[in-house]
């Protein structure tokens, strides 16, 4: 019988599921208070929640958003860490945090709703963040503007060039 509290939870984690542009599920087992009041803490830094999940509540969130595929993926502690911001933050947050600690290790991803097991994991760190893929697109229009100008400025010179030769000849031509 499901109480009021469990079906909030199963809402909470149904809206993250669908809302959340990035969902990691990591396996947390081995971390003590500290290693995960650190995760945490990163995860905080990088607009990233991190919020345990019991796995009964979680499969049932993922089969009314039907990815029943993840329900093979949630065995033992679960941890949720998502973005409504970045999709790819949680990937790397978690990911860079288990290099050093050997844990959390991930169990599956969503990315921009798409069910992706822990196999594909990597594609989705090797992605470039949103800001540096704005960074890229503000270069791509700003290089053809700033050949123009130096363009410019290249013609203005030899104007300015052309003009001090012409005086410098009519000064050596009158003297």
């Amino acid at each position: 019988m499901a109480t009021p509290e469990k079906e909030a939870v199963v809402k909470e984690v149904t809206e993250i599921l669908e809302n959340a542009k990035g969902v990691i599920l990591a396996d947390y087992q081995g971390l003590n208070v500290e290693k995960m009041s650190e995760l945490r803490r990163r995860c905080r830094e990088a607009s990233v929640s991190l919020r345990v999940v019991k796995n009964t509540l979680a499969r049932l969130a993922a089969k009314k958003l039907d990815h029943e595929k993840m329900a093979t993926y949630l065995q033992g502690p679960s941890a949720m860490a998502y973005s409504y911001e970045d999709p790819t933050a949680p990937a790397r947050i978690v990911s860079e945090f288990a290099k050093n600690y050997d844990k959390p290790t991930i169990k599956l991803s969503l990315f921009e709703g798409v069910f992706y097991g822990p196999e594909r994991i990597q594609e989705i760190i090797a992605l470039p963040t949103k800001r540096a893929l704005l960074a890229n697109m503000v270069r791509g229009f700003n290089a053809p503007i700033q050949g123009f100008v130096g363009g410019l400025s290249g013609l203005f010179q030899k104007l300015v060039f052309t003009l001090h030769a012409v005086k410098d000849t009519k000064e050596k031509g009158s003297l």
